[in-house]
């Protein structure tokens, strides 16, 4: 069994807590104030985002107390404390919680109970339901992350909800309406006994028609936010609903990573505010980011919409005020406004970690089970900047489970090579003892493999366009990471993130090249070889790439229209932990080999 950390706080609850965190009461009313003399009231709605599988402020791949370097805390544990400081202070009555999706996927927690003692057996309660229950959430909306288990395992999640699950642009493909409540109200009563509603429109991410293609292709189309938001918030206004609230899973700042592939953007909240009238405030999600306040005028009213994004994984909880005044007899908005709550000033709620302790252990025991033995130690850390073993092993996982697949079939004959990215340059394989934890630590996301045909000319362009994530740089050093690489950092947000950086390798023969940071973006790739000859334009590929990619993500170029010769909805960070298991001992000498550097004017590039 496991031992959480010792917590590094008292408990605060009530007005400590909020002390401690910086609630203002009632914070800057934005609207402007009505006279005085009339009677006011406010309304709260609460709000977190992009929950990914956290409820415990834990670190599975790292088993321990959760930390960054911020000094950001995470969980829904966290969350509950909060949320139950401003109830206390505002009354329960008068408080609202929504959630603006992507809850089910993200840690082992929530991949222990969609695949290893699935939900769908109906022995378990998934533990974010569990714990959005005991905390009492009055809605959510769906994330683009709650298909990446399949419908089936989304509607047992749904059925353990107390709550709402809302999605008014997730729709029947063949009925065309929604398939999801596409809306929820609630009444609050004033001190004058008069009831004020706030309506809760959830809308969902389009993507998912691109990420999620093989679970909901057929059975659920996404149309765009701003065309579901104009049919659905004059209904709701005709419903009754006196204020209304959007919980969108799109972010702020208007961009689509797949391009063109739709004609609805991706991120599409900013959108909403400026082309839907009637809409007080939304709470954004899927960006990750936080967004305290921020203000857009709708095009049609020129009323001033609030958004406010609450970071991910329970960081923050964002605060939403509702002031009122009563006009005429009629309670009418007078101002909405925002802050955020950092949920590193607050210990977990004690409720919250003795419901779901029980599947935190058996989650934590199975992350650090035993599964195999590693003939040396292999790191990531270095993955940017130079070949390593460690997203060797990955790629020779994945090209070897295409090779096996495409036994016996036209295809068979097909060279196969692969493409891995370092999505955590923390993880590490040991040398000896190697758990599920370490293996999963090099792959942290639920993407699935697929195999697509690509011709030589198409790997060089892939891995052109995956060459942008460099810094056009001369010299060959030494030069720190930092001076040789787009990343993503605290000073660059808007950097190209690891997981944009796509290394190919082959399976029974070596793939190699050079990426010239000396040149300019799409003129970097030199010495393209396979099995020491160089790559010919027409020659083909069985390349190995995970579902994310193939199905646009990242906007990587000929992939998603690439023919496709395998797909059976196999997780890789399984194939992986599998592989393991049954060869027993992870040897490098097996897999591991020099097939790409960075180098400058043709000379290797030293990075310290």
């Amino acid at each position: 069994m496991s031992e959480l950390a010792p917590t590094r706080r008292t408990v605060l609850t009530g007005a400590a807590a909020l002390a401690a965190v910086g609630f203002v009461p009632g914070a800057a009313a934005a609207q402007g104030p009505g006279p005085k003399t009339r009677p006011t009231a406010t309304i709260t709605v609460l709000g977190t985002t992009d929950l990914h599988g956290n409820v415990m402020n834990w670190d599975y791949f790292a088993n321990r107390d959760y930390r960054d370097s911020a000094g950001n805390d995470i969980g829904l544990a966290k969350v509950s404390t909060l949320v139950s400081a401003i109830r206390e202070e505002r009354g329960a009555a008068n408080v609202m919680l929504i959630d603006a999706g992507d809850t089910i996927q993200g840690t082992p927690l929530a991949y222990y109970y969609a695949r290893i003692d699935p939900i769908t057996d109906g022995a378990s309660v998934h533990p974010m339901a569990e714990a959005m229950n005991i905390i009492g959430y009055d809605a959510a909306a769906l994330g683009n992350h709650e298909f990446n288990y399949g419908i089936d395992t989304l509607r047992v999640f749904q059925e353990q909800l107390d709550f709402p699950l809302l999605g008014a642009n997730a729709v029947d493909a063949a009925t065309k309406l929604p398939a999801f409540p596409p809306y929820f109200i609630k009444s609050f009563t004033m001190p004058d006994g008069k009831v004020v509603k706030v309506g809760v429109l959830g809308l969902t991410n389009p993507g998912i028609a691109i990420w999620d293609r093989a679970n909901v292709e057929g059975r659920m189309e996404f149309p765009g936010l701003v065309e579901q938001a104009k049919i659905f918030v004059p209904r709701l206004r005709k419903a009754g609903a006196d204020i209304v609230v959007v919980s969108a899973h799109s972010g702020a700042d208007t961009s689509s990573s797949y391009g063109d592939a739709l004609p609805y953007p991706e991120n599409a909240a900013t959108l909403v505010a400026q082309q839907v009238p009637g809409i007080d405030a939304i709470l954004v999600g899927h960006a990750h980011k936080e967004i305290v306040e921020r203000w857009v005028t709708n095009e049609a009213t020129g009323e001033q919409v609030l958004l406010t994004e609450p970071l991910k994984w329970g960081m923050r909880l964002s605060v939403i005020d509702l002031d009122l005044t009563l006009v005429e007899k009629k309670w009418r908005l007078r101002g909405v406004s925002a802050q955020v709550l950092n949920s590193n000033t607050v210990d977990e709620d004690p409720a919250v970690v003795d419901a779901l302790q029980k599947q935190h252990d058996i989650v934590v025991d199975y992350v650090n089970s035993v599964i195999g033995t590693s003939a040396q130690a292999m790191s990531a850390s270095r993955a940017v900047v130079e070949d390593v073993a460690a997203i060797d092993f990955v790629n020779y996982v994945q090209a070897d489970a295409v090779k096996q697949a495409l036994a016996g079939t036209a295809d068979a004959a097909l060279p196969v090579v692969s493409i891995a990215a370092p999505f955590n340059r923390d993880a590490a394989i040991p040398e000896g003892e190697v758990t599920v934890r370490d293996v999963a630590g090099l792959y942290v996301f639920d993407n699935t493999l697929v195999a697509v045909k690509v011709t030589g000319a198409q790997i060089r362009d892939y891995l052109e366009f995956s060459a942008v994530y460099y810094k056009q740089v001369s010299g060959t050093g030494p030069f720190a990471m930092k001076d040789v690489t787009n990343a993503v950092t605290a000073s660059a947000p808007n950097g190209t993130p690891d997981y944009n950086y796509d290394i190919v390798a082959g399976l029974d023969a070596p793939l190699t090249y050079d990426v010239d940071i000396a040149q300019p973006a799409g003129s970097r790739i030199a010495n393209l070889r396979y099995a020491g000859a160089p790559i010919v334009d027409t020659q083909e590929f069985a390349m190995a790439i995970n579902n994310y990619r193939q199905s646009g993500g990242g906007n990587f170029p000929h992939v998603k229209t690439a023919p496709v010769l395998y797909n059976r909805q196999v997780e890789i960070r399984q194939l992986i932990i599998d592989w393991v298991t049954a060869n027993g001992v992870v040897d490098a000498t097996v897999f591991a080999s020099k097939d790409w550097q960075l180098v400058s004017g043709g000379q290797p590039v030293t990075i310290s």
